[in-house]
């Protein structure tokens, strides 16, 4: 077939004579139609509807190759990762930034990217796979025998045991049990659903019994866990700050399903709550954690766990609403164009005077004598070990929206070192602090790897959208889809989507290093019928599609981006 030279979308604004060309096919090639009667380029009212429809960020984009970069890491590799204690005991751990990660990648599927189905499933995929290595979660030996810390009257450590998902340790249990529902709802895929579907293989060089394998499903996981809530009084499972990850995940499971377990759980979860006052504290802000042995209770003193709770709550959401009104008075410095965070100390003081005079938070004479107050705190008292701007930034980008989400970011963009590598963007580690000025310093790897790259690929209300509206497994095996592509391959994907109206299947690519990548994508469950191909605008080829056909693009992909379109003709 002659080669068609793509005209630019400028172009073919400007040209409003479309003239119709007849090229020739060999007569061996039996999946082609004549391309006579079909526009040699996009019709205009069609590259109109295209440049409508949002491409990612280059930011976006790196977020996505910097989770791909450390997804494909082979396993002992945690280049990047690694926490300041060292022990992946603190909130940095390996396992809340896997989970944070699969949360960004599934909310860019679920609202940007639709149709790029073999990208996201592999991306999850090695996400979920790194989330099961021993690594992540064989802390969980020595944490099983307790502590005083958080039990403060245990008399002597319990006797450990391996199983990271039998009891408790629901801050490990409750994000994987979300990471393969979520796997599951976005796929239609039932690996995880089959026995054996999840493996802990548990066996020591140097110490031990000898080696030991614990087997659940997704199934079998998830009554695990609500085991362990009932339990509890229906309190939530040891450990998990207001149950938010598994309520998702349950909501997800029971649409998979055709159950309704979540109306029973949340019911019984409300009404235990509500019998210890409910879930906002005194001071607006909400509860931390329910500690079962003493039955209390434990009250928050940072914005930075109220933040992750409104993140990640879309079924509560006029509580959610409530808190995030006045969450951020004090400890949030809005700057014109960009917000800092405060001290969380210098914050509390901040709140603490303006609720007794009835005063503006953000007046200089009520900021000024909280400073004042602080001035006897040991330096120590204003460092915070919270990944404090990760759990803002995923607050802001659930609840508040870009208005909000915005002015934070350019402070990170400012102060927090944005990096690129290997076409990843992160931002890299910085000990906790503030600067002479007051801007906020510290960076860490949950913020750095996953929450910041979190935000800015959520929207608005994705949380609750995803939570409200999952995908059945009906929905994604009948919807068209590119399949044999992945971050892999070296280009990163700007566009994906499905447009329903218009019957076409449109995808943006381009190299994230510049190079020649030559590549094809297929697309998959279109319907009988003729289909034009159309590169950069111009004409490739038409297909007639039989019932079990698929379609393949190939092309060379580089520096700058390559639009794709395959439409109905």
């Amino acid at each position: 077939m002659a080669k068609i030279h793509a005209k630019t979308y400028s172009q073919m604004l400007q040209d409003h004579d479309l003239f119709i060309h007849q090229l020739s096919l060999t007569p061996s090639d039996k999946h082609h139609d004549s391309l006579r009667s079909v526009p040699t380029a996009l019709p205009n009212d069609l590259v109109r509807d295209i440049f409508k429809l949002p491409k990612l960020t280059r930011e976006q984009c790196g977020h996505l190759r910097h989770f791909h970069n450390l997804a494909s890491q082979p396993d002992g590799d945690w280049s990047f990762m690694g926490g300041a204690s060292g022990q992946d005991h603190d909130e940095g751990s390996y396992r809340y930034q896997l989970a944070s990660m699969a949360y960004a990648a599934g909310a860019a599927h679920y609202h940007r990217l639709p149709a790029l189905r073999s990208v996201f499933q592999a991306l999850l995929q090695k996400m979920i796979r790194k989330m099961l290595h021993p690594e992540v979660w064989s802390y969980w030996y020595l944490t099983s025998q307790s502590g005083k810390r958080l039990d403060p009257d245990l008399k002597q450590l319990r006797r450990p045991w391996a199983d990271p998902v039998r009891k408790e340790n629901v801050m490990y249990s409750g994000h994987l049990l979300l990471m393969v529902s979520l796997y599951s709802m976005l796929f239609g895929d039932d690996h995880f659903d089959q026995k054996d579907g999840i493996i802990f293989n548990w066996d020591p060089m140097f110490w031990g019994m000898g080696p030991e394998r614990f087997s659940y499903n997704r199934t079998t996981l998830q009554g695990c866990i609500l085991k362990q809530m009932e339990r509890s009084g229906w309190m939530g499972a040891c450990c998990e700050p207001n149950m938010v990850f598994i309520i998702i995940a349950t909501r997800y499971n029971d649409v998979r399903n055709h159950t309704n377990i979540i109306g029973e759980v949340l019911a019984k979860y409300k009404e235990a709550w509500s019998r210890r006052g409910g879930f906002i504290s005194a001071n607006g802000l909400f509860r931390r954690w329910y500690a079962p042995n003493q039955d209390l209770v434990l009250e928050p003193q940072q914005l930075s766990h109220s933040a992750w709770i409104m993140a990640f709550m879309p079924w509560n959401s006029a509580e959610v609403k409530q808190v995030s009104s006045t969450a951020g008075a004090g400890f949030l410095q809005h700057l014109g164009a960009r917000t800092n965070i405060r001290p969380p100390e210098l914050a509390t003081e901040i709140r603490r005077i303006s609720a007794a005079e009835n005063a503006d938070p953000d007046s200089p004479s009520v900021v000024d004598r909280a400073w004042e107050s602080m001035k006897n705190l040991p330096p120590a008292a204003t460092r915070s070990p919270l990944p404090a701007f990760g759990f803002i930034a995923q607050w802001l980008s659930e609840i508040e929206g870009p208005s909000e989400l915005d002015p934070l970011l350019r402070h990170a963009d400012q102060y927090l070192h944005p990096t690129w590598h290997e076409g990843g963007l992160f931002y890299r580690r910085n000990p906790p602090g503030w600067d002479d000025e007051g801007n906020y310093l510290y960076m860490e790897p949950y913020s750095g790897n996953a929450a910041i790259g979190y935000a800015r690929l959520n929207v608005q209300g994705g949380q609750k959208r995803m939570y409200e509206e999952p995908w059945t497994k009906e929905d994604v095996l009948k919807r068209p889809c590119i399949e044999g592509v992945g971050l892999d391959d070296g280009v990163d994907f700007l566009r994906g989507v499905w447009v329903e109206e218009r019957k076409a299947m449109v995808v943006t690519v381009r190299s994230w290093e510049g190079k020649e990548v030559k590549m094809g994508i297929l697309v998959k469950g279109l319907k009988q019928g003729r289909w034009g191909v159309y590169v950069d605008g111009g004409l490739r080829e038409v297909v007639s599609k039989g019932e079990a056909d698929d379609v393949r693009v190939q092309m060379t992909v580089g520096g700058k981006e390559v639009d794709v379109v395959v439409v109905k003709v």
